[in-house]
């Protein structure tokens, strides 16, 4: 089973328009005095910073992508590898273009961060893929919450779950992700007729809707393998039909990749500890 997950980006993965280079320039942690961005709310960011983490921008990747046309066989069961492989093209160039401008800033990571698609109207078979978030710096500890390859950890978790991970003694290593785009056959005039008005599992559809989860699945815990993670919080399986028609559809699974830090590294406990009171009144 090929692994989607690595190669084919090239040098683009670096990529960066002038636009946001001047951003970064005058972004905290790029420059002295600098200001830092973010898509915090209030809360999050008083949380962040009781969590030992401050905010140094908000860094963006983008890739506006080509979707291709493959045609599976009308009766069977198949996955659709060449949209599979534009589908992972397309985001990790989205997604490494997003770190590297946390690397740009000197950040230790990068949270919250969210992994959306869009359509323009001057093209129909054509999608943008766009990750952002939060870059942060922790204020103490250099370099101990960064990702196990040294560059800043990606994660879509929230201030507020950020901070319960660190408390326990966990910290983010990447934000992980598998895909599968997936042929689902159609049922003959037969077959549907004959299950007209009874009670009856669509097996060939049960199979094929399992087959193409447990790909995506299988691919983003080989993400978190790769990126040497002890295991995945906050996963999620999406299904969308995006352009291709109603039988071709994308399932997308998405979560943090985790691992345990030192005890040195860990947040004081900041929970109560639940207690026993025998009350006197009779």
């Amino acid at each position: 089973m090929p692994l989607f997950g690595s190669g084919g980006s090239g040098d683009t993965t670096t990529w960066e328009p002038q636009a946001a280079d001047s951003r970064l320039a005058h972004t905290a942690g790029a420059a002295p005095g600098g200001v830092f961005t973010s898509d915090l709310s209030v809360s999050e960011y008083v949380l962040l910073g009781e969590a030992g983490f401050e905010p140094l921008g908000f860094v963006v990747g983008s890739s506006i992508y080509h979707i291709g046309i493959q045609v599976g066989r009308w009766s069977q069961n198949a996955e659709l590898q060449v949209l599979t492989q534009a589908m992972y093209n397309a985001r990790e160039l989205a997604m490494a273009r997003m770190r590297a401008e946390a690397d740009h800033l000197g950040a230790d990571g990068v949270v919250g961060v969210s992994l959306r698609m869009q359509m323009y109207v001057w093209g129909q078979d054509v999608l943008e893929f766009v990750a952002t978030g939060t870059a942060v710096k922790a204020l103490a500890g250099e370099g101990a919450h960064r990702a196990p390859d040294g560059r800043a950890f990606t994660s879509d978790l929230s201030a507020q779950d950020f901070f319960r991970l660190l408390a326990a003694g966990a910290v983010p290593v990447s934000f992980v992700l598998g895909t599968c785009v997936y042929h689902i056959a159609h049922q003959s005039v037969m077959q549907t007729l004959r299950q007209a008005g009874r009670n009856q599992e669509m097996l060939q559809f049960t199979q094929g809707v399992y087959e193409a989860r447990e790909l995506a699945l299988v691919r983003m815990q080989a993400e978190a393998s790769e990126a040497r993670a002890s295991g995945i919080v906050g996963v999620d399986v999406a299904v969308s039909n995006h352009v291709w028609g109603e039988h071709a559809t994308e399932f997308l699974a998405t979560g943090t990749a985790i691992r345990r830090l030192s005890d040195e590294h860990r947040l004081p406990a900041t929970t109560p500890k639940p207690t026993f009171t025998l009350g006197l009144d009779n």
